[in-house]
């Protein structure tokens, strides 16, 4: 996979790309990252990429010029799908990064100040995806955490590719306590049938106990 991402502040993405799972699906070739600073694609002295909105409204707009020709230039025919993060957007599930993990060529464009000119979602984007039903500063925050979580799904990246199938929400239930060495911490045990070797009790407690965690914590993720 490949994936482009636009944004005024391509710094923010130089700690979670350069850690732990990101890094090393980065140096094995699993995926391609690449940051553009969406300044690079003015051509003004001062490299301008906002401007007032229209009708008097505060804060600032960003400009469609050099969204226009960022994605225009690195946008492949036929295989590019281009995201913008803005909390408008439909929210980030599993489910949508399980797809998004089976594209060949991501554009990711990050929002900013007020966000962008309509004009960026009307003609570039496929589609809108938002992290939360909160704002962020700006829309690389956003952007990382997509990312991570598109990674992390693509084959080989993690060690054993049955973690990403154990996930919450990837059977459409949260997932159930973990619990490793000691047998026994501060008074507190590990369930017995955990050490009790028996495969099939263990499985049937773990699909009980995500039964019981996600009726507690998120309810709405159930089934009538």
């Amino acid at each position: 996979m490949q994936i482009e991402v636009l944004t005024l502040f391509p710094r923010i993405f130089e700690g979670p790309l350069d850690e732990s799972i990101l890094k090393r699906a980065r140096d094995r070739g699993l995926v391609n990252i690449r940051v553009h600073n969406l300044r690079d694609f003015t051509h003004d002295k001062h490299r301008v990429v906002d401007d007032k909105p229209y009708g008097g409204a505060p804060g600032m707009l960003m400009k469609p010029e050099p969204i226009f020709e960022a994605v225009e230039k690195l946008r492949q025919p036929g295989k590019s799908r281009v995201v913008l993060m803005t909390p408008q957007g439909v929210p980030l599930t599993q489910q949508r990064a399980r797809e998004l993990a089976g594209q060949l060529h991501l554009i990711i464009i990050c929002g900013h100040y007020e966000g962008v000119d309509e004009r960026v979602r009307e003609a570039l984007v496929d589609e809108e995806i938002s992290i939360g039903d909160y704002v962020l500063t700006n829309g690389a925050l956003a952007a990382a955490v997509l990312v991570d979580c598109v990674v992390r799904l693509l084959p080989g990246v993690l060690g054993d590719n049955q973690s990403a199938a154990d996930d919450s929400f990837a059977g459409g239930m949260l997932e159930g306590p973990q619990y490793t060495r000691p047998p026994e911490f501060r008074g507190m045990k590990v369930p017995d049938v955990l050490l009790s070797g028996d495969h099939g009790a263990i499985a049937r407690w773990r699909a009980e106990q995500a039964r019981q965690r996600t009726k507690e914590r998120r309810p709405d993720l159930l089934k009538p």
